[in-house]
């Protein structure tokens, strides 16, 4: 959030990955430090930790193991350090301070001065050895009277009893703060501020002269209730502890406490303007504690927004749940189901990161959010919603709830007339329909997913939806024209898509397009295309923390391996991310993904595992409704059938079904590929002139793609048949 001006270049990273990187340089920075020399660092109180804090000292512990770097944190019992044992990490638990600690930390409080021995046991016995309460105990003898100064020592003022000194730590703070007079208030308010304040922000709220408040500060300084930083106006304050704090905030009344909050989150958004825009959640926290929650919730949504710049997205999570939870509070009106409708839309979007796109928290969110809008009728923010529900289903193959979530989001970007909103719903429309195998309405929802489209007014699209619309509309019809047989156009919208998303230069359209790319080539049997394309994905997805990306890239390598002869490191590979991708939820292409493994395990004549791996093909087709690369599986089972111990008549009868499935659907692609198994089939069978005509029928049909290896090997093998008939 530090502004650069012009002084460096854009870093063109997602928020996630620039996170990481920035805390991977925090890490760097300490290490490189203690190449010359060793380095002590400290951290405080983890029991109050943020996650993002708790991430970055994780990664320190795993980076430090091998330097001269010395790492010491400090947190109370309750808290569970969550990196696990380590060797290089010791835990120790600080115990009270023994009689002698205690006796010693007592004189020091006293100023070296002596004091009356029963006053110390008294200190000792009740202050149970806890640090904090031997100083607290100490200073309010001193302070209340109980002894005074003689010949440099202190002396009793009267007779002592077990119910001068306090029992409990509560009891002493709660007796200095009542000494403190006029003072007392100061420090309530004070603990209002926070832990930490600043001069301007309790002279802001505390509206006294700069004189008294700065000479009540200073007492408190001087009594050690808190320390100072800086000189006034330009001073800063901590309290020494929390346990201080703690004691000045709960003397306050409910009533009182709640004044002091409001009047804390008015000076915020009246004198500090700059913190209101960089650290929203101070308000939100000052206007819930205050017991106003219409003013705290926009607050607590900015505040998930700036978590989610900084890819921040468990406090994300935090801030909108947050900010749900006061909406519960209040009634049931139209100005609350909009606030409701977009915190559940920045919720879903958010556990998208944190849970992936296929999590059940994500569905409900936006399920939650699409009801909101169905009653309140705000089209303009239904387009948002429905992608991510469509997202939702889409990527755990659910095809056919896809497809209704598309449809109704269409009606509803119709009547608001969004031109965006039309181009997500088409594209979307159109692509369910590839994968439910109705091809050719598909074409048309797509084609018209790409109208309307303006760079420049649409160039901020990919940041609210995630995905730039254009260059992924032109993938889904790249993959349906191939399936329709126009191979050549086909290549050509592919190769458009790939330079439009390098031009919108959003890293995640990037990668998705490329993985869009990969598996274009690999059905073109592109094998060097598709190896140094997938080359370039895996180093984005590894500099971008794209993981399915990752897996995607490195599974076309292992089909790309096995095309090469390097059978069973790629069959291996194939299983590992196809695994990798079902643990992540992403279900979407897996009919696909498996056949590439059916089809590895037909190269290395592995019948049984190839018919195995169709098997859990044609389970998650039928599931999943993805209907359009059924033909081809059919197709492979014959292949496989033909492997020794198989049947031919089987074989058959799976290419019969392989072709008619094509051609219900319109997939030209495909039934070339069917065609030709079966025609092989039946030149062994010399059957020539019936599979020459059966053939050439389909070859015939083709108007484009001659030099692509389907076509050329279905010229051949015509070739090979005339000349036997």
């Amino acid at each position: 959030s530090v502004p650069l001006d012009d002084r460096y270049p854009d870093l063109n990273l997602s928020p996630q990955r620039q996170r990481q990187k920035t805390m991977e340089l925090l890490v760097q920075l300490l290490v490189e430090e203690s190449a010359e020399r060793p380095v002590l660092a400290v951290y405080e109180d983890l029991h109050w930790a943020d996650p993002t804090t708790l991430e970055f000292l994780g990664l320190l512990v795993d980076q430090v193991a091998t330097s001269k770097v010395m790492v010491i944190f400090t947190f109370r019992p309750e808290f569970t350090q969550p990196w696990g044992s380590r060797s290089h990490v010791t835990q120790i638990s600080l115990n009270r301070l023994p009689q002698r600690l205690a006796t010693d930390l007592i004189g020091r409080v006293a100023g070296g001065k002596e004091l009356p021995e029963e006053v110390v046991a008294q200190i000792s016995a009740k202050s149970d050895g806890v640090p904090l309460f031997v100083e607290e105990l100490t200073q309010m003898v001193i302070e209340s009277g109980l002894v005074h100064e003689v010949d440099g020592r202190y002396e009793l003022s009267g007779p002592l009893t077990d119910l001068t000194i306090p029992s409990t730590l509560q009891d002493s703070l709660t007796a200095r703060l009542d000494r403190l007079g006029e003072v007392k208030e100061v420090v309530q308010l004070a603990s209002v501020l926070g832990r930490e304040f600043i001069y301007q922000l309790i002279q802001a709220v505390s509206q006294q002269d700069d004189a008294p408040l700065s000479d009540h500060l200073r007492q408190l300084v001087t009594g050690e209730f808190l320390y100072q930083q800086g000189v006034v106006p330009e001073a800063s304050y901590v309290f020494k502890h929390a346990l201080i704090q703690d004691a000045a905030y709960n003397s306050l009344l409910i009533s009182r406490r709640q004044q002091y909050h409001q009047l804390v989150a008015q000076v915020y958004e009246e004198s500090f303007p700059e913190t209101v825009e960089s650290r929203p959640e101070l308000v939100a926290h000052h206007y819930t504690e205050a017991g106003l929650n219409q003013e705290a919730i926009p607050h607590w949504q900015q505040s998930g927004l700036n978590a989610m710049r900084r890819s921040a997205n468990v406090e994300a999570v935090n801030h909108f749940t947050k900010g749900l939870g006061l909406l519960e509070t209040m009634p049931d009106t139209p100005e609350r189901a909009n606030q409701e409708m977009a915190l559940q839309t920045l919720l879903g979007q958010s556990l998208i990161q944190t849970r992936g796109f296929a999590a059940l928290e994500v569905q409900k969110a936006f399920g939650q959010a699409k009801e909101l809008i169905n009653q309140t009728g705000k089209t303009y923010q239904y387009s948002p919603v429905m992608y991510g529900l469509f997202t939702y289903h889409g990527v755990r193959a659910e095809w056919q709830l896809a497809l209704e979530v598309a449809e109704q989001s269409l009606e509803f970007a119709r009547d608001g007339q969004d031109p965006i909103a039309l181009q997500f719903a088409h594209r979307n429309i159109g692509g369910a329909l590839i994968f439910l195998g109705k091809l050719v309405p598909a074409q048309d929802y797509l084609l018209q997913g790409l109208q309307s489209y303006d760079i420049q007014q649409h160039r901020s699209v990919a940041l609210t939806y995630g995905q730039e619309p254009k260059s992924n509309c032109l993938v889904w019809i790249a993959l349906n024209q191939w399936l329709l047989g126009y191979p050549e156009q086909a290549s050509s919208h592919v190769q458009e898509a790939l330079e439009f998303s390098q031009e919108v230069s959003h890293p995640f359209s990037v990668g998705l397009i490329q993985s869009f790319a990969l598996r274009h080539y690999l059905v073109l049997l592109a094998i060097q295309p598709a190896l140094q394309l997938s080359e370039t994905l895996v180093d984005l997805a590894h500099e971008q923390g794209f993981g399915s990306m990752l897996s995607t890239a490195k599974l076309i390598q292992c089909a790309c391996w096995v095309l090469m002869g390097r059978t069973e490191e790629g069959i291996a590979g194939l299983t590992q991310e196809i695994d990798a991708l079902a643990g992540m939820g992403s279900l979407i292409f897996h009919p696909q993904y498996l056949s590439w493994l059916a089809g590895a395990y037909l190269i290395s004549g592995q019948a049984e595992d190839g018919l195995k791996a169709l098997s859990e093909a044609f389970s998650r087709a039928k599931n999943s409704g993805e209907e359009y690369w059924v033909a081809e599986l059919h197709r492979l089972k014959g292949e496989l059938q033909l492997l020794p111990g198989g049947s031919e008549s089987e074989a058959e009868e799976c290419f019969h079904l392989a072709i008619a499935v094509a051609r219900s659907q319109s997939a030209k692609s495909l039934e070339l590929r069917a065609s030709m198994s079966l025609a092989r089939l039946w030149q062994k069978q010399d059957k020539s002139a019936a599979a020459r005509g059966l053939l050439a029928g389909v070859y015939g049909w083709f108007t484009e793609g001659f030099e692509t290896p389907d076509l050329i090997d279905a010229k051949a093998l015509l070739e090979e048949l005339e000349q036997l008939i």
